[in-house]
């Protein structure tokens, strides 16, 4: 089951490093400006420099632009390194933003014309963030790191990658270091997510309205209102989450990551028919792994079964560099488990240690019988700090299935308060297990009931 992935999120709602390459570089490259003393209003591939100053995320035909201007310059200037540090990141940041990875190769290309540079360097961390490859994304931006520690753009490809590889710590300290080098809407934006890892949903609310009020274009601002629907769709505020997505497409009418948490947000509110023209708009925009996942599971939910299966064929035949926990899950929930197992496996022993593949991969090895080995990935996904009802969910479910039925009800419980709605498939399907077990019993175990030494103190001698 998909839900409403943790983590998954840093591609396309928080500003990726990319942008952080695109700042550290793209301004000094407009040559056709060079030696104006009055410049005419900012043309597209300007704008896209310009919000790249900060690390925001420009707005997709701005970003085109950028990559249109940049290959013009190139073929007349192809000694140009700097040149080609802004254009790779730029083919990195569209591929995302797409959800293509067809420009990948091409931002590798256009990356290794830039040897020795910084900017490509950190480019190619966030190109091999992109690709799934943390590891390699953490190799090169702690090489810029040491190389020059106060360069704030590698900071941002850093916390992706330490994100990716399950080291929260390192991402914590990484968030921290940005933010004391670096400010804006896209570092409040990294901070909400610093906190809503760590379970601080207050202090996740109030970076994310800080971001809000720090962008300066109405793409920037979509991404942080898309953030705050996020936050209050984890809390189980569809109503809530529904304003603030509609506010983000107000500003960007085809912002992908707000169309599907409106699908979601719809859904939960039973506007299921508006839900379905939700997900095919966000997909028809922004044709995510867990995008598609989610869809044809609320497919399934209303019986849609022929559009359900269409769905989880386009998941398969996908060419994703990084969707291992959504194939393990599809495995998992509508394949061969064993398949899942197999591949959740292989991620993690390839250092793939997230919270996302940890639950992916308890919940394969329970769906495939073995809900022993299971508990302990369940465990390392639930206690790391996220608060997820998906994660909740799939605990007591194993839980269940090894009798442990206390725990079992309180992480029904958890699941259900968190957010009722977390899941078309699933949500009721913890309602259902939740009625079965019951409530706690009144009758305590018998070594809960052992006689305790109940003598009151004794008042001190008075004097």
């Amino acid at each position: 089951m998909c839900a409403m992935r943790p983590e998954n999120v840093s591609r396309t709602v928080l500003a990726s490093g990319v942008g952080a390459v695109l700042a550290a570089t793209a301004l000094l490259y407009v040559p056709e400006l060079a030696g104006r003393s009055a410049p005419p209003p900012p043309g597209p591939a300007e704008r896209a420099a310009h919000a790249a100053t900060s690390g925001a995320q420009a707005a997709l035909p701005d970003l085109v632009a950028l990559i249109g201007d940049r290959e013009k310059w190139l073929r007349a200037h192809p000694g140009d390194t700097g040149s080609w540090a802004v254009l790779g990141s730029a083919y990195t940041e569209r591929a995302l933003r797409r959800a293509d990875p067809a420009d990948l190769p091409r931002a590798e290309a256009a990356l290794k014309r830039a040897p020795g540079s910084l900017d490509a360097q950190v480019g190619l961390a966030a190109l091999a963030n992109a690709r799934g490859d943390w590891a390699t994304g953490r190799a090169w931006g702690e090489r810029v790191r040491k190389a020059d520690p106060k360069r704030w753009s590698a900071y941002p490809v850093l916390i992706d990658a330490y994100n990716g590889l399950g080291d929260y710590k390192a991402a914590g300290k990484a968030a921290e270091k940005l933010a004391e080098l670096h400010t804006g809407a896209a570092v409040s934006g990294r901070s909400a997510q610093l906190y809503r890892d760590r379970g601080w949903r207050e202090d996740a609310g109030a970076a994310a309205l800080d971001a809000v009020a720090l962008a300066e274009t109405g793409a920037e601002k979509a991404v942080a209102l898309s953030r705050l629907g996020d936050l209050a769709w984890e809390r189980g505020e569809p109503a809530e989450a529904l304003a603030q997505y509609g506010a983000a497409l107000g500003l960007v009418p085809d912002h992908g990551p707000a169309l599907a948490g409106r699908a979601r947000a719809r859904a939960a509110l039973g506007r299921t028919e508006e839900a379905v023209r939700d997900w095919r708009a966000a997909i028809g925009r922004l044709p995510l792994p867990g995008y598609l996942l989610e869809a044809a599971e609320l497919d399934e939910s209303l019986g849609r079964d022929e559009d359900a299966r269409a769905l989880y064929a386009r998941l398969r035949a996908g060419r994703w560099p990084d969707a291992e926990v959504e194939l393990g899950l599809l495995d998992a929930d509508h394949g061969d488990p064993a398949a899942a197992v197999r591949r959740l496996r292989a991620a993690w022993a390839g250092g793939h240690r997230s919270v996302r593949v940890a639950d992916a991969l308890g919940w394969a090895l329970y769906r495939s019988g073995e809900p022993k080995e299971a508990l302990d990935y369940a465990k390392r996904a639930t206690d790391e700090g996220l608060r997820s009802a998906l994660f909740a969910y799939h605990r007591a479910e194993i839980e269940r299935a090894l009798g442990d039925l206390s725990p079992a009800r309180r992480h029904l419980a958890e699941a259900l308060r968190t957010n009722p709605h977390f899941s078309p498939l699933l949500a009721p399907r913890a309602k259902q297990a939740a009625a079965t077990l019951g409530d706690f019993p009144d009758e305590l175990p018998k070594d809960a009931m052992a006689p305790r030494d109940v003598t009151p103190p004794q008042e001190p001698a008075r004097s």
